[in-house]
């Protein structure tokens, strides 16, 4: 009887702003049998955010019970406010069942990731520029101005490690950054790329 392969775990991080969510949208459209585990956070919902689709919204208390527990494969508190968490449980079951799956988290998780799963594929998402990344930020219009200053400091500590990841795509033009992504994971799927 022939065992089922295991998934590979995609990683996709880069500074706020940068278009992950635009392009792990287009991706889980494009790429069949690519999964996306929902992350869980402490901050309220944005206009759009649904609940178990963008996110799972859970009290402070109910994620610190949830890191006690250790439920998490990964978690941060980003930026000095809300905390984020990937939960292990829904990423083994994926993998184990031979799905691929998709992570859309910051530069701290990632960071978590690649000690906990070595062979997990890590792609840095970068702006075309610092001006840019803050003019996407202020048309998101969800961060006060303190609040835009402390992302755009940790955006520029976050983009030094950009070098740690196995590939770096640049978000200048939608369509092509989709499609370039769209590549990198079919590329590590068929075992064509070199890591």
């Amino acid at each position: 009887m022939k065992t089922k392969k295991r998934g590979t775990l995609f990683v996709l991080s880069g500074p706020s702003g940068v278009g992950k969510g635009t392009l792990r949208a287009r991706a889980l459209k494009d790429i069949e049998g690519l999964t996306y585990s929902v992350s869980c956070t402490t901050r309220p919902p944005r206009p759009g955010d649904r609940e178990g689709v963008d996110y799972r919204f859970v009290s402070e208390e109910e994620f610190t019970r949830m890191i006690e527990k250790g439920l998490f494969l990964e978690y941060a508190r980003v930026h000095g406010g809300p905390r984020y968490g990937t939960l292990r449980e829904d990423v083994e079951r994926e993998l184990d069942a031979g799905q691929d799956v998709l992570l859309e988290i910051d530069v701290q998780g990632a960071r978590q990731i690649r000690a906990i799963v070595p062979d997990a594929v890590m792609i840095f998402l970068l702006p075309p520029s610092d001006e840019e990344l803050e003019r996407r930020l202020r048309e998101r219009g969800t961060e006060t101005e303190a609040e835009l200053s402390a992302r755009m400091a940790s955006a520029r500590q976050e983009l030094k490690e950009a070098r740690t990841y196995d590939r770096v795509l640049v978000n200048d033009d939608l369509d092509k950054a989709s499609a370039a992504l769209r590549t990198m994971i079919m590329d590590f799927r068929e075992g064509r790329s070199q890591r």
